[in-house]
């Protein structure tokens, strides 16, 4: 299928918008880390404050490292397109959607009393923008004329299994959540692990 200068011009127009986005929620996750209130000191120290404050500190930064391995996913999957279309923009429409309610969920887990229904509401989410990903990467691969002609097919399968990583990932912390929050935030590194044995299986395959 010939690629057309408008499906190019709408890639480059998506891949901006979805940078901005990004960079938007990190900057937000980052804002809503808890500060001094000078006209209002609770702490003594910093020490203090990150003691007492802890869950507070490290639910945010999860989030952020989140959001950044999404965005290095994201890159590594445009980078190996050539253009887009109505539906594959429509799908990363909702990739951004459920990034946005990312935020929200964490941002919900962080004003109210921190529960294990608040972390698996997060888990959930994180898990959405994933699948949207993945969904938006299958697409391409079977639309054609959208991923780039230098990709071959064993690679974009390659991608595709390896990008499975994130949603599982995240779906697996769900059960965690239910065991309370350290067990939770420990979860999470299971991605490195389980990225590792995808790719080992692909490459034997």
């Amino acid at each position: 299928m010939a690629v057309t200068g408008q499906g190019a011009r709408q890639l480059k127009r998506l891949e901006r918008l979805m940078d901005v986005v990004f960079a938007l929620v990190i900057w937000r996750m980052f804002t809503i880390l808890p500060r001094p209130n000078p006209d209002d000191l609770q702490w003594d120290s910093i020490v203090e404050m990150l003691v007492s404050e802890w869950v507070q500190f490290v639910v945010p930064v999860i989030g952020i490292l989140i959001v950044v391995i999404y965005w290095l996913q994201n890159n590594a999957l445009f980078s190996r397109l050539q253009a887009t279309d109505a539906v594959h923009t429509g799908i990363s429409m909702f990739q951004l959607f459920f990034l946005l309610f990312f935020l929200y969920a964490i941002g919900v887990g962080l004003r109210v009393e921190a529960a294990a229904d608040t972390r698996a509401f997060e888990s959930a989410a994180a898990a959405l923008v994933g699948l949207a990903a993945h969904l938006g990467w299958w697409y391409a691969r079977r639309k054609g004329g959208l991923v780039a002609p230098e990709v071959s097919p064993e690679e974009a399968a390659a991608m595709s299994k390896r990008n499975l990583a994130e949603p599982i990932t995240a779906v697996l912390t769900i059960p965690f959540a239910f065991v309370g929050p350290i067990a939770w935030e420990l979860s999470w590194f299971l991605y490195p692990g389980l990225r590792y044995l995808l790719g080992r299986r692909q490459q034997r395959s």
